[in-house]
Formats: C-alpha cells, sequence, structure tokens
C-alpha cells in the first residue's frame, strides 16, 4: 500500500487478524478441547461405569455431577490467579492438573476414586475455560471481536455435539478408561503450543496483585455450587418442592445474592466485578448466554434420548445422528465471525435466534416414524444457527469494558452459559417427565417429546427481544489497536 512502511500496520484490510493472535489461538483451542469434550463424553457411558465398578447408578452420576461442581468452585477464581501469577503460567499449570485427573480417572479403581479424580479435573477446568477467552481477547487487543469468538466457541459448540459421537466411538472400540486417557495428546500438545505461543506476563514481583475477596470466594462458588446442584437433581426427585431440590436452590440464592451486594460495594476489589453490569452489552451478552444455554443444552439432552427411547438407537447411533448438528455449528463459525464484525452483533444475534427457534420447530412434530431426511436437515441448520447464536452475544460483551476488566467479563459470560445450561437441562427433564408419563406405546412416547420440544422452541424465542438491547452496527475505527490500559474498541454510541 501505498505510503506504508514495515512499522505501520496494514489498515487496508480490517478483517485480517495479526498471525501472533492465531497462534495464541490456536495453542488455546487444542488444550480447551480436551476439557470441553470430557465434559460431555462422560454422559454416554454411565451404564458402562455402573456395571465395571459395580455401583449403583446414583453413585456414578456423581462422576458428572461432581466434576461440574468443581467447575463452578473454581470458575470465578480465573481473574484473581491470573492476575496474581500470570496468564501463561496459570493456563499451562491448570493444563497439568487437568492432566494429571485424566490419569488418574482412567486409572481409578472403583467408583469412589473415579468421582475423586473428575473432582481434580473440574477445579482445572473451572479456571481454563473463562481464562481462554481471557487471554484470546487481550491478545486481539478489542479488534475483530467477532473472528475471535469464533474460535473461542469452538471447543465450547463442538463439546456437546460431538462429546458423545467420541464417547459412543470410544465405548465401542475400548472400554470406558479410555474415556479420560485420550485426554493426554490435547493436554501434552496444547501444553507444549502454550509454552511457545503464550506471552511471558508474569506479573512484576515489586507489583503484587490484589488480593484475593476470601469472603466473596466463600459466597459466590458455593452458591452456584449449590444452585447447579440443586438444579441438577430435579430430574430424580419428586419435583421443586422436594427438599434435595428446594434447600440447595433456596441456599444457593442466598449466597449468590449475598455476593452480589457485597461486590457492588466493593466495585473492583470484588472477587468478580459485578459493576459491570452497568454496560448495556455485558448484561445483555449475559441474559443471552443464559437463554442459549438453556437452548443448546437442554436440547442437546432431549436430542439422543428422543432418538434412543423412540426410535431404537444405541448410544454411538443416537450420537452419530447428531454429527450434522455438529458439522453446521462448525461450517457457521467464520461467517458468524466476519458478519458481527462487519454487522454489528445485534443482527446476527437476532437471525441467530430465530433461526434456532424456527429449526427446533419440526421436532415439536416428531413421531415414532418421523423421516430421518428431514430431522437430519433440520439439525445441520440448527448447529449453523447455534454457532452463531453464541458467537454474537459473547463478542458484543468485549465491547465497553477496559483490557483490566476483561477477565472479569469473562468469568460472567461463562457463569450465564452454564447456569443457563443447567436451567435449561433441569427445566426440560421436568417437562419430558410430565409429558411421558402416561405414554405406553411409541407415538405417545413420541408425542411426549414434542412437548418438550415446543417449551425449547419457546425458550428461544423469549432471547429474540433481548438481542436488540445488543450493540449495532460498529463505526469505522482508524488508528491502533487498542492500548493496554484502554477501553476495548467498541461500537460507536449512537450506535449502541
Amino acid at each position: 500500500m501505498l505510503g506504508s512502511t514495515p512499522n505501520t500496520p496494514n489498515r487496508s484490510d480490517p478483517d485480517r487478524v495479526d498471525p501472533a493472535v492465531w497462534r495464541t489461538a490456536i495453542a488455546l483451542v487444542v488444550g480447551a478441547l480436551a476439557v470441553v469434550f470430557d465434559t460431555t463424553i462422560v454422559s454416554v457411558a454411565l451404564d458402562d461405569l455402573t456395571k465395571d465398578l459395580d455401583a449403583p447408578l446414583s453413585t456414578v452420576q456423581w462422576v458428572g455431577t461432581g466434576y461440574l461442581l468443581a467447575v463452578f468452585v473454581t470458575l470465578p477464581l480465573a481473574g484473581w490467579a491470573q492476575a496474581r501469577f500470570g496468564g501463561r503460567r496459570l493456563w499451562t499449570a491448570a493444563l497439568g492438573v487437568f492432566l494429571l485427573g485424566s490419569v488418574l480417572s482412567g486409572l481409578a479403581p472403583d467408583a469412589a476414586y473415579l468421582i475423586a479424580f473428575r473432582v481434580v479435573q473440574g477445579a482445572a477446568g473451572g479456571i481454563m475455560m473463562p481464562l481462554m477467552a481471557t487471554l484470546l481477547v487481550q491478545a486481539a487487543r478489542g479488534r475483530n471481536i467477532g473472528t475471535v469468538m469464533a474460535v473461542i466457541t469452538v471447543p465450547t459448540a463442538l463439546g456437546p455435539i460431538l462429546g458423545p459421537v467420541l464417547g459412543g466411538v470410544i465405548l465401542h472400540l475400548a472400554d470406558w478408561r479410555w474415556l479420560f486417557l485420550v485426554n493426554i495428546p490435547f493436554c501434552l500438545v496444547g501444553a507444549r503450543l502454550a509454552l511457545r505461543h503464550l506471552p511471558d506476563d508474569r506479573p512484576a514481583t515489586d507489583r503484587p496483585g490484589a488480593p484475593l475477596d476470601g469472603v466473596g470466594l466463600l459466597l459466590l462458588s458455593p452458591g452456584c455450587a449449590a444452585l447447579v446442584y440443586g438444579l441438577s437433581r430435579i430430574g430424580g426427585s419428586t419435583g421443586l418442592a422436594d427438599a434435595e431440590v428446594l434447600v440447595p436452590l433456596i441456599g444457593g440464592l442466598a449466597l449468590v445474592g449475598g455476593f452480589a451486594a457485597r461486590a457492588l460495594a466493593r466495585g473492583e476489589g470484588a472477587l468478580v466485578n459485578v459493576r459491570l453490569f452497568r454496560h448495556r452489552a455485558v448484561a445483555s451478552s449475559a441474559g443471552l448466554l443464559f437463554l442459549g444455554g438453556t437452548a443448546l443444552y437442554g436440547s442437546m439432552m432431549l436430542l439422543p434420548l428422543y432418538f434412543q427411547q423412540v426410535r431404537g438407537e444405541d448410544a454411538l447411533g443416537a450420537g452419530l445422528l447428531l454429527v450434522p448438528q455438529g458439522v453446521g455449528a462448525l461450517l457457521a463459525r467464520g461467517l458468524a465471525g466476519r458478519y458481527t464484525d462487519r454487522l454489528g452483533p445485534r443482527a446476527v444475534a437476532v437471525a441467530a435466534f430465530v433461526l434456532v427457534a424456527v429449526t427446533t420447530v419440526p421436532f415439536g412434530f416428531v413421531t415414532a416414524d418421523s423421516g430421518a431426511l428431514l430431522l437430519t436437515a433440520a439439525l445441520f441448520v440448527r448447529g449453523v444457527a447455534l454457532g452463531a447464536a453464541m458467537i454474537a452475544p459473547m463478542g458484543a460483551a468485549y465491547v465497553g469494558p477496559t483490557h483490566r476488566e476483561v477477565p472479569d467479563v469473562s468469568i460472567i459470560t461463562r457463569l450465564a452459559q452454564q447456569i443457563g445450561g443447567s436451567v435449561g437441562i433441569a427445566l426440560l427433564s421436568v417437562v419430558l417427565q410430565h409429558s411421558t408419563r402416561a405414554a405406553r406405546t411409541p407415538d405417545a412416547l413420541a408425542d411426549g417429546f414434542g412437548t418438550a420440544f415446543w417449551w425449547a422452541v419457546a425458550l428461544t424465542a423469549v432471547a429474540v427481544p433481548l438481542c436488540l438491547l445488543l450493540p449495532g452496527r460498529p463505526a469505522p475505527t482508524a488508528g491502533e489497536p487498542a492500548a493496554a490500559d484502554g477501553a476495548v474498541e467498541a461500537t460507536s454510541p449512537a450506535e449502541v
């Protein structure tokens, strides 16, 4: 370009992402794939674990529940730990702990040891997922946020979709121990790439980070864990009035409410800065990710059950039938990221959530003999829409907050999505239980699933008006990327 010099950034291509950002993204995604797949891969192995470990299902279910609760205990610590130890050191350490937990899980002699080692995995995973988003957004300096989100959400989108498929294949070819040992290459390669490509951002020894908000940690982490535990017990209880559900839900809400009140008073000194909700983009994004979590995880609970219970598929067959949705989600990422950067998150989110709702409608009419071709096509398009529905609000959340506020934004959005997923699974489980209670034939069972899918359509439709609160078309930018301590590049206030 005329007049450019080797030291001047090329502004002729605003969509071009710095190669260093791509190297950072690859290093992070490889390690994160182990965490995300491990979150969902075990769901297809409960029957095998029950038999091989000679343990009741009520005990084996803690293999998944214990992992999830550990995630919520450590997730709020990610921001403080990054400031205290540096992003690269924290990432590689967490990846090492996850590797250790994976190896020990693969060698577990009984159910009790397996649950304990899964808790080790979950503790590391809770740090890694928000840290991945933080490190990549900070590396991009607020530029090309849509494209960056397309990379960040690859593991998040593919995990619930392809995890059960991978689990089914492993169980078909080997025993359950390989569900955990398969993480080893991801962890080793991810650690190598991280040490090579992540910047050495250790804090200066003469400038210690802010002290840990211990009281906030004792409120938020147990509060989130109690909420998730209570929601997870709904499916196996007599309803919301069951003490096993009601007590942890009320206790969790009280703890989280207490944390929010205290954090509002402390501001940036809190474990998570909830004052960031003053940014409309952060608040609306968190709400959409909550509803998106209900649509993604709630439906991902319904779909394999429909294929197994109504159509008679085994675990592998049900997983393979979900592949079109995973392919659609993967193919959507590049386009969704580019259009988010060009058109703004608002337009992409509206189109995506409408399309998710529309492509869920065919499942509201399912029967025991519904055409596989129609359902496959609907799943593919639904995967495309789900990919965009996650990218747009995640990108919008980083419009406005400053560079040092990015870790808190990452924690807020991750908590919103994960708790939304737990709510979606719990709610649709209750609907499915009630709608299939009297089913005695395949057609009656299919009608019950149809009712649950209509609820999924309604939950998705609720998100559409909220999309209108997201930032609109970004204003043209010029000059250098945002400084390290400056605000992340945002849309024009007139467009928000």
